[in-house]
């Protein structure tokens, strides 16, 4: 059966395993790839025969996370775009085999046994809820499989429940709450989080806890609430005590909701208010208008261009997005950093299979020792900044940017650099 997002328009400008329709390839300037611009299947006509890389993404393409997984897509297939317009990895061109997971571990974890036994594929770069990121790892470690990890954010998956084929090329709650520690420690000493209650949710408020104590603050309170939950004001409402910093940890919709219903409540004019940035991604901001104002965030990524992130390849990078989301949103959404993950994971995975020559999974070894330890530079394949893939336990670093929220734009606070978001391994890999 044809899987449904298959048949929406924002598919058409998106290239994957089995298309057959005519695909426009959104330029990225110079005449070669004007030339290429309404050529079907791009790859073909400038690779011919050659066998490409099938490189396999699991992704929410319908369900809870389906917002932040077609922005994800957007993000990979532009990494693949400006990979084959270039001439390929090695001359060899990347052909994506898309799975929708539709939010669900068990549709996911059949999905991806799937794209190992029938499609085959090379490596893999997806995962974005991280439950099912948690639910899948065993597949591709079973199958020897590299598994780029491109948005989930569980502290686990480079900790307690690393394995030597998974990697993350962003950042994780710790090296953020190491980042945001200081500050939050000046707004505030006593703290309530509140936060999506799943394995997501519930691994950055510890985090959070760990370094708010660290930095003589106290978390005195935690309010979980159920991913998806429409109607959050009968958990909030019951949000009281002796604190004044509310820390809220959300995403997606549920960012939206929890800005909004808090408002109405009046939360954040009674606490200082502040959190992961995700709550006010740059899709969420027309929803949330001036409730958000005064929210103070973390993240690895915001499109503006202030300070670190006034760079030519940043221009480029954002440019080339934004135009894409157009067709997916028509109200012009800004690039979020599900679009920059995605993209700098694909470009990272290019690396590591140049630089050890990868040519099938028998080469997944080689991959993995030249990932490990690897060295990222701000450049057009690394638009937010340099970054570091940790040999220990395949957890990279990289510049975290804090910010406050006004008029619906980005204020930049603060850059805290890669080199000061260090927190120390916690994995054991067992033996490959």
């Amino acid at each position: 059966m044809t899987e449904q997002w298959k048949g929406e328009e924002w598919t058409q400008d998106i290239w994957y395993r089995g298309k057959v329709t005519r695909r426009r390839v959104v330029g990225w300037g110079g005449g070669a790839i004007g030339a290429m611009m309404l050529m079907p299947t791009p790859w073909r006509a400038a690779f011919g025969a050659v066998k490409p890389y099938k490189i396999g993404s699991e992704q929410p393409l319908s369900g809870a996370g389906a917002a932040g997984g077609k922005t994800a897509l957007v993000g990979l297939q532009m990494g693949v775009d400006r990979i084959n317009l270039m001439g390929g990895i090695m001359g060899r061109p990347i052909e994506l085999v898309i799975a929708d997971d539709e939010s669900k571990p068990d549709v996911a974890r059949r999905k991806t046994q799937k794209m190992v036994e029938e499609d085959d594929i090379d490596v893999h770069v997806g995962g974005f809820l991280s439950n099912i990121c948690l639910a899948c790892m065993p597949v591709w470690e079973e199958a020897k499989i590299v598994n780029m990890i491109s948005v989930c954010l569980d502290t686990t998956l480079t900790t307690s429940k690393c394995n030597r084929y998974s990697f993350r090329v962003h950042d994780y709650a710790p090296a953020q709450a190491v980042a945001f520690g200081p500050m939050l420690a000046k707004m505030s000493k006593k703290w309530h989080i509140a936060y999506a209650d799943y394995s997501w949710g519930q691994s950055t408020r510890d985090a959070y806890a760990a370094e708010i104590k660290k930095n003589g603050g106290e978390v005195v309170g935690t309010t979980g609430i159920p991913l998806g939950t429409a109607d959050m004001t009968p958990f909030l409402s019951k949000i009281s005590g002796n604190f004044d910093g509310l820390f809220g940890i959300f995403f997606g919709k549920d960012g939206v909701t929890v800005g909004n219903q808090a408002y109405d409540l009046g939360l954040t004019k009674k606490y200082k208010w502040a959190g992961d940035g995700a709550i006010c991604e740059s899709v969420n901001l027309p929803a949330l208008g001036n409730k958000i104002d005064g929210f103070v965030a973390i993240n690895r990524y915001i499109p503006i261009f202030q300070g670190e992130l006034d760079t030519p390849y940043h221009h480029r990078f954002f440019d080339e997005a934004k135009k894409r989301l157009a067709k997916i949103d028509s109200s012009g959404p800004l690039p979020d950093r599900y679009v920059q993950s995605n993209y700098e994971a694909m470009n990272a995975l290019k690396l590591g299979m140049e630089m050890s020559k990868f040519e099938t999974r028998k080469d997944t070894m080689k991959l993995i020792e030249a990932l490990e330890g690897l060295e990222m530079k701000l450049s057009d394949d690394f638009p937010q900044g340099d970054k570091t893939l940790r040999e220990a336990d395949h957890q990279a670093f990289l510049n975290e940017f804090l910010y406050t929220v006004k008029g619906s734009q980005f204020h930049l606070l603060e850059m805290v650099p890669k080199d000061k978001t260090i927190a120390p391994p916690a994995c054991k890999f067992s033996a490959a």
